[in-house]
């Protein structure tokens, strides 16, 4: 089973009850097809982006659903052919993983060993003015 989500815009010209028809035709078809409507979100009346068939306004759905593979093609068809929904949109979730190796661990330089250094440095520094004279 693959999770899917699914945003829908329905024509605002529909009154309430029509609106909750058509949600509840294609919930109820989800289920019918053997998926299962875990989450759904009414975004409510929204402007559109840019007009679709002269008009401004929509009302967005949000479905979050599990179903086999063939469920969204059947779905995608039954909205296409439907006159209330003006757009829709079906993405597959896919649970993110972490195929990258992690770092190797680096270890710090012991402070005992990096103070010979540092007094070792001063001790160049009082040679090379010697040989330039």
């Amino acid at each position: 089973m693959n999770k899917y989500e699914l945003v829908y815009v329905i024509d605002t010209t529909l009154d309430d009850d029509a609106r909750k028809a058509v949600m509840d035709r294609f919930h109820g078809m989800l289920e019918s097809l053997g998926g299962k409507v875990e989450k759904v979100e009414e975004w409510g009346k929204r402007r559109l982006a840019y007009p679709i068939n002269y008009k401004t306004e929509g009302y967005y759905v949000l479905v979050n659903y599990t179903a086999e593979a063939s469920v969204p093609k059947e779905i995608e068809r039954n909205l296409q052919i439907s006159d209330s929904i003006l757009r829709y949109l079906t993405v597959k979730v896919e649970e993110k993983r972490s195929n990258v190796k992690p770092r190797p661990v680096r270890v710090a330089p012991v402070a005992e060993e990096a103070a010979p250094a540092v007094e070792a440095a001063p001790a160049a520094e009082a040679e090379a003015p010697a040989q330039a004279e």
